[in-house]
């Protein structure tokens, strides 16, 4: 029987409403009660179902004796015996049409559904569908409690014997009904022709025309970039190309191994626009709990191949919604094991693309998928933050976005979330989009786990608050521009160096106490507009053997995915010079130097090494840095724009001038200010304004903590 009670559709069939397809399966159900009623005497019993009289019995016995159903002349009798559904035959052959209302049908298609399944399928959601059929399912299942079709009850009502062997293949796990999530059936301790047939809500709810997502993908199913077709370039867009037309051909499972994460994400999105393919990025559970707390079902199929059921998420029910809406399926980031879930998203008809850092391994699953490695993309493209933006081509937003973005290594999605972000913050502030909007913005979407490492500094300076030479002065600049355009620099332009080494900026600074390298760190990193992390040596350095490299790695791996300045104060204590091995110390303390090494050529963020003795810091580091900025002690001149500079906010009185501060106390610009603090409190006490003496009196007390000679005092 195919489409309730029909025989098998030739392949020119039209398709069939689902409702006349119902009216037909209970004009089935309503001639097969008639038959059973024709001979039953127990048909008028009230309690019939409830309890088993002698009467029944012997008619019981006499039905077991004599012909079944399906050799009986029943009316509209579907399939032969011999010929329950044949190989290859399908429940519907045409293409559905462009105003085709029978989800069935074009559901079949996709699946590769015979007419026995479809009919099968039909049968068991009619209860959820009309719920006439369930009083008319009790009768026939002699059991008014059960109003579910039953196995047998499905293959009487398709005039099937029960001991068909390809008919009950058909209710078996690895069948195409239950392999692809539509039927699932019950009470496996019942025996094999009374367990029921359920077909799942979201199923049913899909042949009635709701695309709402199953409720159990909450939270791990979300939509891909809407931009990202135009967010590659050059060979990015053509790999992605390339692979949108293995897509477009068919299901097809792709391992994406990406450099920085979100990168596989977009370049998954990129090919399936190109490909004309819609998606579902699906986000799996690290381990087994699900979100809400919940367990699956013990009846659905295992998710995770694992014999786990659900330990990386409803991976069951995301096949099925694929299947359903005829989409693809994007899983990133992956969980720290994917062996599981690769091996329960191996199925043939859906799309598969897979995005994560690590590389391949063999043991992940049986079929081995097409492995591809994703380039690092361009990320600091105007282009692509324009179009996030909602810019025109050639639109001016007003300022230079390329100058402004060229710092931000953001990846997948966060550009177009950033962007909304910084749309939804001008908006608040009633203007158009700023840099600082857009730069706020950006740090939003950076990772924090610097800070269990690092001490975070939100820079509030600029350039005018460093008072240098131009050379130093200079030098500085040219480390914010190289972090500006490294990517255009070194890729675009091919400049790399190759050999795995990162697109890192790398500096040290070099001076004597107090004379401005954290504030320049602080300087440049506002300007980048980027936050500054200061790294905490207490965090670093440790007794253990092989423990400083460990967490010197775990700062290095999170300042890679974080758009921020890593500043390493006092950097002698770990960048110091490798000495001669004498023992087992000096052996593993050039070890720690020698990962260092290693580590910093592959960096690829921005890294600022401050040191007031250049001459400990080993010059196989010194090699690798891009630039080295000497900073001197300031000479008088300097001293006294130092002195000014940091008496701008402060209340002065009528007459002073901190000249003589600047010429007799040989003073950096750290224990300038310190002076100046030190003189604030003292006419903060009087409350009257900073005079001279204060000054001065600041001055001799930098020089008394320093051990120094006070001029005009006598010293011993």
């Amino acid at each position: 029987m195919t489409d309730g009670a029909d025989a098998p559709a030739p392949a020119d069939a039209p398709e069939v409403p689902l409702l006349a397809r119902l009216a037909r399966l209970r004009e089935r159900v309503a001639a097969l009660v008639e038959a059973r009623s024709a001979d039953d005497p127990t048909a008028a019993d009230p309690l019939r179902g409830l309890y088993l009289s002698d009467e029944a019995v012997r008619h019981h016995l006499q039905r077991a004796a004599g012909p079944g159903p399906a050799e009986r002349d029943t009316p509209d009798a579907g399939a032969t015996a011999d010929e329950p559904a044949r190989d290859g035959e399908r429940a519907v052959d045409a293409p559905a049409g462009p105003g085709a209302e029978d989800r069935l049908h074009r559901l079949a298609l996709r699946l590769g559904l015979t007419s026995f399944d479809v009919s099968v399928l039909l049968i068991a959601v009619a209860p959820d569908l009309d719920r006439g059929f369930e009083p008319l399912y009790g009768y026939l299942n002699d059991d008014v409690s059960r109003r579910r079709a039953t196995v047998g009850l499905a293959l009487d009502l398709c005039g099937l014997p029960t001991t068909h062997a390809d008919a009950r293949d058909a209710f078996h796990r690895t069948a195409p009904l239950s392999a692809c999530g539509l039927l699932v059936v019950e009470d496996p301790e019942r025996p094999f022709l009374s367990r029921s047939l359920r077909v799942p809500d979201r199923v049913a709810a899909h042949l009635l025309g709701d695309d709402t997502p199953d409720a159990a993908l909450d939270g791990y199913v979300r939509g891909l970039p809407p931009f990202a077709g135009g967010a590659l370039f050059g060979d990015g867009e053509q790999a992605a190309h390339q692979l949108a037309k293995h897509l477009a051909a068919g299901p097809l499972t792709v391992y994406l191994r990406e450099q920085r994460q979100g990168d596989g994400l977009l370049f998954a999105a990129a090919a399936l626009n190109a490909a004309g393919r819609d998606a579902l990025h699906f986000t799996p559970d690290s381990g087994g709990e699900r979100p809400d707390g919940g367990d699956q079902r013990p009846d659905d199929p295992d998710t995770t191949g694992g014999g786990r059921p659900g330990s990386h998420g409803p991976v069951a029910e995301l096949l099925r919604e694929a299947r359903l809406v005829d989409c693809a399926v994007v899983v990133s980031p992956l969980p720290e094991r994917p062996g599981p879930l690769l091996r329960a998203l191996a199925a043939r008809d859906v799309p598969v693309v897979l995005a994560g850092p690590n590389p391949y391994d063999p043991d992940w699953c049986e079929r081995d998928p097409l492995v591809l490695d994703v380039d690092r993309l361009p990320s600091g493209r105007a282009e692509t933050w324009s179009a996030a933006l909602g810019l025109g081509a050639g639109e001016d937003p007003g300022f230079d976005l390329a100058e402004t973005v060229g710092p931000y290594r953001l990846g997948g999605d966060r550009i177009a979330r950033a962007a909304r972000a910084a749309l939804d913050r001008a908006a608040y502030d009633g203007s158009p989009v700023t840099p600082d909007h857009l730069r706020l913005a950006a740090r939003q979407q950076s990772a924090s786990g610097l800070e269990r490492h690092a001490r975070r500094i939100r820079p509030a300076v600029g350039w005018d608050d460093l008072v240098l030479p131009d050379g130093p002065l200079g030098h500085l600049r040219e480390l914010a521009l190289r972090a500006r355009f490294r990517d255009r620099v070194l890729g675009d332009w091919r400049l790399s160096a190759g050999g795995g080494r990162g697109r890192g900026v790398l500096g040290l600074f070099a001076g004597d106490s107090g004379t401005g390298k954290t504030l320049a760190a602080e300087v440049v990193a506002a300007d980048l507009g980027l936050d500054l992390y200061v790294v905490q040596l207490s965090s670093v350095v440790d007794k253990f053997v092989g423990e400083t490299e460990k967490n010197l790695e775990r700062i290095f791996t999170e300042a890679d995915r974080t758009d921020a300045v890593l500043l390493f104060d006092e950097a002698d204590a770990v960048f110091g010079k490798r000495s001669e091995v004498k023992d087992a110390h000096d052996r593993y303390a050039n070890m720690e130097s020698a990962y260092l090494l290693q580590r910093l050529e592959a960096f690829g963020g921005i890294a600022l090494l401050t040191t007031n003795l250049r001459a400990n810091i080993d010059d196989a580091f010194t090699r690798r840095l891009d630039l080295v900025v000497d900073f001197p002690f300031p000479d008088a001149e300097q001293r006294l724009a130092l002195w000014r500079h940091s008496l701008v906010h402060v209340p002065c009185a009528d007459g002073i001038d901190p000249g003589e501060c600047a010429r007799d106390f040989e003073l950096a610009g750290g224990s300038i200010r310190s002076a100046v603090v030190t003189a604030a409190y003292t006419a903060a006490g009087r409350r009257e304004p900073v005079t001279t003496a204060d000054l001065l009196a600041g001055a001799r007390r930098e020089y008394r903590k320093a051990g120094r000679l006070v001029p005009g005092e006598m010293g011993f």
